[in-house]
């Protein structure tokens, strides 16, 4: 890399909702520290999103990747995950490289409503019913994620695992507010069908970002 690519590359800047260092809650990597950069902007508009004030990017301050390496390397967590918002609508290049270039584990959590970009160790794909995932991304997968809401999620989630490839990691996750209702049948689920796992919203139960 050309010391004229290094410098375009921590210049770079993206809309920040938040930034914090935490515990992964969810899924592969649950109870790992890590550290995550929300991005602004969504088109994907999920009814029961839990940070809509993600959606609008122009709501939220630009921050350059050269702050994302200094604030990332301040924490000894390898693990660095963007999310949004709709992470895919950006051109994540820039990102994953500074992110690389700081000896980072790039991961993301995403609709895959947009092309993605970006050179990622870890991609979560997490299909949402207002705005289908491209194809082009199902087979990016390391992991599929589907939110259960009701009883069709079930047979809708079949629909995606068929698309991703054979190592990919199925899990179902009840969606917060009907986790009571949700969890049971997921756990039935899943004892049926032995494939799928079950993940939670650990960070949720313990009270941590």
């Amino acid at each position: 890399m050309t010391a004229i690519e290094a410098q375009d590359i921590t210049h770079t800047s993206y809309p920040v909702m938040e930034h914090f260092y935490t515990l992964q809650g969810e899924g592969a990597y649950s109870g790992q520290a890590a550290y995550f950069i929300r991005l602004g902007g969504c088109d994907v508009g999920c009814v029961w999103c839990d940070v809509k004030e993600s959606w609008d990017a122009n709501a939220h301050p630009l921050m350059s990747t050269g702050t994302m390496q200094e604030l990332v390397s301040a924490h000894p967590g390898k693990i660095v995950v963007v999310t949004g918002g709709e992470p895919s609508m950006h051109d994540l290049v820039p990102i994953t490289r500074a992110l690389k270039a700081a000896g980072k584990r790039t991961h993301i959590e995403t609709s895959a409503s947009s092309p993605l970009t970006g050179d990622w160790d870890w991609v979560t794909l997490s299909p949402k019913k207002f705005k289908a995932p491209l194809a082009q991304n199902m087979p990016l997968a390391d992991e599929l994620k589907i939110i259960v809401f009701n009883k069709s999620d079930f047979k809708w989630a079949e629909e995606f695992a068929a698309l991703v490839k054979p190592e990919c990691k199925l899990y179902l996750q009840p969606e917060w507010d009907k986790r009571d209702s949700m969890t049971p049948l997921i756990i039935e689920y899943i004892q049926d069908h032995p494939q799928w796992q079950l993940s939670l919203q650990t960070h949720k139960y313990l009270n941590i970002p």
